[in-house]
C-alpha cells in the first residue's frame, strides 16, 4: 500500500514540475499565420476562431477514441 502512495506522490510532483516549466510558444505554420493576419477585420476574426476550433477538434479526437477503447476494454475485462 505504501508503494502505491509513493508512486502517486512522485507522479504528482513530476506533473507539477512539468507544469511550472511551461513556456509560451507560437506553434502555428506560416500559411495559417498569414491567413489569420490577412483576414483581420472590424466584424471579428471569424477565420481565427474557426482555425482555433479546428485545432481543438483535431486535438480532442484521439483522446475521445482512446477513452472509448479503454472504457469498452474495461467493461469486457470485468465480465470475465
Amino acid at each position: 500500500m505504501k508503494k502505491k502512495h509513493i508512486f502517486w506522490l512522485g507522479a504528482l510532483c513530476l506533473m507539477v514540475l512539468l507544469a511550472l516549466q511551461a513556456e509560451p510558444v507560437q506553434a502555428q505554420c506560416a500559411m495559417c499565420t498569414a491567413s489569420v493576419q490577412s483576414s483581420s477585420n472590424e466584424s471579428g476574426d471569424s477565420i481565427a476562431n474557426g482555425l482555433n476550433k479546428g485545432i481543438l477538434y483535431l486535438m480532442a479526437i484521439p483522446y475521445v477514441i482512446a477513452g472509448c477503447v479503454g472504457f469498452f476494454w474495461y467493461k469486457y475485462s470485468r465480465k470475465k
